[in-house]
């Protein structure tokens, strides 16, 4: 088991991310003003491949991140006030995580951690999400999660967007593809000790990650160089716009603020650097994120 993993090659679009980055020059710096929710970055030497985040909704200011293949079953909770990490979480009775692609925190507070990343694209026949109560205390700690089973209805492919949807609990995947993919929905509660089926109801773009909105109505899905919000409603995607995103060395994660008044873009890489772009109409996280020179279309 390996604490500091350096993970599969890069694609070829990971690639032009990264020497894009480079011609762009050095990242944000990160905020000195003390408060939550601003740019900030990871320091813990451990988290090298950020591949995922989401807000708390217990702790105000934190993030819940992970890193991607070969690390083992840790969460780890960040103070976006320093970078700091404030506890390890150590899941127990999960077996071995195999391709940690993407968290979410559901609306009963649970923190949903998925398993879901195939670099061999189709080559497992399931994969796994993995379930645990968001921690009161932030402390290291070993807790016990649940352990779903998963597969879709129309056959094995690799996913790197795990999305917990904030009022109903339901849980949607993205599955990532050069030709596209797709949104996948799963049972109205998942079942342990059973496969739980995601069945496809849209299409998307390239994604590498995902999250909903705090109040349900908005889906936005990044890519390495760009990102799109969407409308959200009885499950289906609807009008959708480019966003304001980053660009970043390997562009892998993304959530709202727990207020809805921004996204997080987060990027794989040591000090990988979290950057904040504010959203149009206020807190409600249901307003279109405003265009910028730094968007790129999907």
């Amino acid at each position: 088991m390996r604490l500091y993993p350096t993970g599969p090659a890069g694609t070829r679009a990971a690639a032009l991310a990264a020497a894009l980055l480079l011609l762009a020059g050095a990242g944000p710096a990160v905020a000195d003003d003390g408060r939550p929710d601003r740019d900030f970055t990871i320091e813990d030497p451990r988290v090298t491949e950020s591949s995922g985040l989401a807000a708390s909704r217990a702790h105000p200011g934190v993030y819940w991140t992970h890193n991607d293949s070969d690390d083992g079953p840790y969460v780890f909770a960040v103070d976006s006030r320093t970078g700091k990490t404030l506890a390890t979480i150590t899941m127990r009775g999960v077996g071995e995580p195999r391709d940690v692609e993407g968290i979410s925190v559901g609306p009963d507070g649970d923190i949903y951690v998925g398993d879901i990343g195939d670099n061999l694209d189709g080559a497992w026949s399931h994969v796994w999400i993995y379930r645990f109560p968001e921690p009161k205390e932030l402390r290291d700690a070993t807790v016990t999660a649940v352990q779903y089973d998963v597969k879709y209805a129309d056959g094995a492919r690799n996913a790197e967007a795990l999305m917990v949807h904030p009022k109903t609990g339901r849980v949607y995947i993205a599955s990532k593809n050069e030709d596209g993919g797709g949104l996948y929905e799963g049972p109205a509660k998942l079942t342990a000790g059973a496969v739980n089926t995601f069945r496809r109801v849209d299409e998307v773009p390239w994604v590498t990650d995902g999250a909903f909105s705090p109040d349900g109505k908005r889906l936005v899905l990044r890519s390495y160089f760009s990102a799109r919000e969407y409308a959200f409603e009885d499950g289906r995607l609807g009008e959708d716009r480019s966003v304001a995103a980053p660009f970043q060395r390997q562009a892998e994660s993304v959530t709202y603020t727990a207020d809805g008044s921004a996204l997080m873009f987060g990027s794989e890489g040591a000090r990988s650097d979290v950057v904040r772009v504010e959203v149009a109409g206020g807190k409600d996280g249901s307003a279109y994120v405003g265009e910028s020179g730094a968007s790129a279309s999907a």
